[in-house]
């Protein structure tokens, strides 16, 4: 029981201490002119789907929920968006190679025809998120149409 008491309290100093390692936030208020929005005329409910279903993982701005701030929910969660942004970041999008763009695009339209965007583990916590099935026919409708167009 002396062992169980001390492996407890060393746990309870270690989760403690690591509170006070900070992760890097991806906050931006800027948009910058790269930005997916500013590069094409993207309709307004279009880029609300983006938005709410995409931005956070895959733009230079992420909202952050309360539980953000504690360790090591944080660094999981900033884990999540370097590699969301590192695979495609719509801040940067008007930067891309038009090849560039238009294999993203298909990727994206194959990701949401098999339901792997977004992922599950962030539509389970953010359930508004979710695209319904009109979302991904708009979605899917509208990339195709825009990859069709850049030359």
């Amino acid at each position: 029981m002396k062992v169980l008491k001390k492996i407890i309290f060393f746990l309870l100093i270690a989760f403690v201490g690591i509170q006070f390692i900070p992760t890097t936030r991806n906050q931006n208020t800027k948009i910058l002119e790269t930005d997916f929005t500013k590069t094409f005329e993207v309709p307004n409910n279009f880029q609300q789907i983006l938005e709410k279903s995409c931005y956070d993982c895959h733009s230079n701005n992420t909202y952050y929920p309360w539980y953000n701030k504690i360790q090591p929910v944080s660094w999981m969660l900033q884990n999540h968006v370097n590699n969301g942004k590192k695979e495609l970041n719509f801040s940067e999008f008007g930067a891309y190679s038009k090849r560039k763009q238009k294999s993203k695009l298909k990727s994206i339209i194959s990701q949401i025809k098999d339901d792997e965007m977004p992922i599950f583990s962030y539509t389970l916590i953010h359930g508004d998120a979710k695209l319904s099935e009109s979302d991904k026919e708009l979605i899917i409708t509208w990339f195709s149409k825009l990859r069709d167009s850049i030359q």
